[in-house]
């Protein structure tokens, strides 16, 4: 069953209770690029207090332990704008 950009929602919503969360579907960007065979590419917006004191990596391993059980599911690439609310 392929991920899709609902299910990255629901798992980052109810791992980082974030306070925006935009989860866009670029696979279309990516046509013909030999990863978009091995799964689908997303871009992630999110902004969450649980960010707050951690440096940008941290922020993007949250994330991805958030997604850890969607990623076998088809995603192949993920952009992250990882925030703590209120930052620009």
């Amino acid at each position: 069953m392929s991920v899709a950009a609902g299910d990255i929602e629901a798992a980052l919503a109810a791992a980082l209770a974030p306070t925006a969360l935009e989860v866009q579907d670029d696979s279309h960007l990516h046509a013909g690029h030999t990863g978009a065979r091995e799964g689908r590419h997303f871009s992630v917006r999110i902004a969450s207090k649980r960010f707050e004191g951690l440096a940008r990596v941290a922020r993007h391993r949250l994330v991805y332990d958030a997604l850890r059980s969607l990623m076998p599911r088809g995603i192949h690439a993920l952009a992250i704008d990882a925030r703590v609310p209120d930052e620009p």
